[in-house]
């Protein structure tokens, strides 16, 4: 990854797009104090961050994902629910299928946030003071305000030049079910372990096990772990900051959103500068997590962070453990062999 020292103008409107959407998304749910806030602040983080430029095609992907999410809950936690066993398959099934058609590459954004918000929801709906169709409708109300934020976004800040098309690159059938399987598997695992533990708190570790397959092969994963731990420390030592900042004013909303607005294109500039997923990426999504479902009341954010960071650096080196293994494994087969294996 070459990570550039200036900001183009493209690039800085990318900053005020990505900055403005996380803030907008915030405001909004606080002020009208939606439950589940963190889908509302981390899906403009995560739409607005994996894509510079949005589209029709874009955002047909992420409401229809949001949607066939949706029933997906229903179908496998409305019905096996209280049957575990059942349930791990079933998750296996819905998570190979979007790693498939990650490895193909056109449809991409589908099948990576689907992967994101099909684990968030599963493990949400678990809860037992969860109400199923309380969190399809916040999942669904969240997915559609975010487009809104993305094209309100994208209104207000254009790109000063078109951008060139990204290229997919193209893969052998062994390298995409090797891919497709690896991470399905490792999807599949983090959710049971984090059912099996009961760590109800823990939305920044399993998240952050979900992004860290993206790359979706061994080289790039243990990259990727990495740089996800360090967004991870970078966004939680920015979130111990302005609280400190905020002190006893969590619940003056403009102050809160000012503040949040600042923080976020501090870690949207580095992100952007990298040019790909990494530590400012991970910043952006830890503070969306930390500042949508922890800024209460009811919760001590400090102690909040501190419990984020360690889980993700837990959660990070588990995965990236399983993940060397299951890859030395596939790559025992010729079918599941990747390319990149020497």
């Amino acid at each position: 990854m070459v990570r550039r020292q200036r900001l183009t103008e493209n690039d800085l409107r990318q900053c005020l797009r990505l900055a403005g959407g996380g803030a907008l998304g915030l405001f909004v749910c606080k002020l009208m104090g939606w439950d589940n806030g963190s889908f509302f602040c981390v899906y403009p983080m995560l739409l607005l961050g994996l894509t510079p430029s949005i589209d029709a095609h874009v955002v047909r992907q992420f409401l229809l994902q949001s949607v066939v999410v949706s029933l997906e809950v229903l179908l496998i936690h409305g019905l096996f629910g209280d049957r575990p066993q059942l349930m791990a398959p079933l998750a296996f099934l819905a998570f190979l299928w979007r790693f498939r058609l990650m490895a193909q590459g056109p449809l991409f954004m589908f099948g990576a946030l689907g992967t994101v918000f099909l684990s968030m929801q599963l493990h949400f709906a678990s809860y037992p003071e969860t109400h199923l169709l309380d969190l399809i409708a916040s999942n669904l109300a969240a997915a559609a305000l975010t487009v809104l934020i993305a094209w309100l976004m994208f209104w207000l800040f254009p790109d000063a030049e078109s951008r060139p098309a990204r290229s997919v690159p193209s893969k052998d059938l062994p390298s995409q079910r090797h891919e497709a399987v690896l991470g399905a598997s490792l999807a599949t695992l983090s959710f049971m372990v984090f059912q099996s533990l009961d760590l109800k708190d823990s939305l920044s570790a399993q998240v952050a096990s979900i992004l860290v397959l993206f790359p979706m092969h061994w080289n790039g994963i243990r990259f990727a772990g990495r740089i996800r731990a360090l967004g991870t420390l970078l966004g939680c030592g920015i979130g111990l900051a302005l609280q400190l900042v905020l002190y006893s004013h969590y619940d003056v909303l403009p102050l809160v959103t000012l503040i949040y607005w600042t923080a976020a294109f501090c870690c949207a500039r580095l992100h952007v500068l990298e040019g790909a997923q990494g530590v400012g990426f991970g910043a952006l999504t830890t503070l969306a997590i930390v500042f949508g479902q922890y800024l209460t009341p009811q919760h001590d954010v400090a102690y909040a962070i501190a419990y984020r960071l360690s889980s993700v650096c837990v959660a990070v080196f588990m995965t990236l453990v399983a993940v060397f293994v299951l890859h030395r494994l596939l790559n025992r087969f010729p079918a599941f062999r990747h390319a990149s294996h020497a």
